[in-house]
């Protein structure tokens, strides 16, 4: 029995032995595509971060993966070398050793609220139960006096301006090709057609060319989408979706485009059918 318990300790310390002569596995990390290109890395690759530029306390780790960063509109000039380590490993390798409590602080807390529970609601009583805390809802952040509803208000600038322009534009051009057609008018008033019935084919007319106009501006705007998406996404190197032809934009635009174009068409037509008959045809 004791030759049996000698065996034993003898076989244990030689795993032990064994075991810690394998050199240790380090953390894994994930690294992003963009980071993984520049640096040529592999899944398996092991990496040295440091918290200092000059390299000091730097600390190995396993590249377990590669990760596509998520698109963010805020940071598409920016360079995309990222790296996702685990909170242990980045609390021990960017935490200060003189700071007994630098491990113990956060900066910022994301909280999801469940359904139907009202984020601003949620986030005052937050603040007055914790005191020094604030909390905020992340809508409220990026709302009215954030940077992309800026941005939105000067789109919609654009938009206005470029609409009155295009429209000032198309009813100069109708204008001149109603008058272009004056004679067939003048013909038609002599027949005996009245200036309504001459105005509904006109409103028929505009009705059908603003139809097919905006039709036409439609599928080339699909058409193009995924080629000024993939000229940008290469350009800036993100997975960011920059042009987006969804259906509200598509009825938005026909409400706009058929309206203004038969009105151009009529208001121009209704310019030239006050005049006379005589005087259409030059008589």
């Amino acid at each position: 029995m004791k030759r049996l318990v000698a065996l034993l300790v003898v076989a244990s310390a030689v795993a032990a032995a064994a075991h810690s002569s394998q050199p240790a596995v380090p953390p894994s990390i994930l690294v992003s595509r963009q980071l993984a290109a520049a640096r040529q890395l592999r899944v398996g690759d092991v990496v040295r971060l440091a918290p200092e530029a000059n390299g000091a306390s730097a600390r190995e780790f396993r590249v377990a993966g590669i990760y596509e960063p998520t698109p963010d509109p805020m940071r598409i000039n920016a360079p995309k070398h990222e790296a996702r380590l685990h909170l242990p490993d980045l609390l021990s390798l960017s935490a200060d050793p003189a700071n007994p409590l630098a491990l113990e602080n956060v900066d910022a807390i994301s909280i999801a609220v469940g359904p139907g529970t009202d984020p601003a609601a949620y986030a005052r009583q937050l603040s007055g139960r914790v005191p020094g805390l604030m909390a905020q809802p992340v809508r409220a952040v990026a709302g009215e006096a954030g940077l992309f509803a800026v941005l939105e208000r000067f789109h919609l600038a654009i938009a206005i301006v470029t609409i009155v322009a295009s429209t000032v534009f198309l009813l100069a051009l109708t204008v001149m090709l109603v008058d272009e057609r004056r004679d067939t008018v003048g013909v038609l008033r002599l027949i005996g057609l009245t200036s309504r019935r001459i105005l509904v084919q006109v409103f028929a007319e505009g009705l059908v060319i603003a139809g097919a106009g905006g039709l036409f501006g439609i599928l080339l705007a699909l058409g193009s989408q995924g080629l000024i998406n993939r000229y940008f996404q290469w350009r800036y190197d993100t997975a960011l979706i920059f042009v987006r032809i969804t259906p509200d934009v598509i009825w938005r635009s026909l409400s706009i485009a058929v309206p203004l174009g038969v009105a151009g068409s009529v208001l121009a037509s209704w310019a030239l059918l006050r005049r006379g008959a005589l005087s259409l045809v030059r008589r």
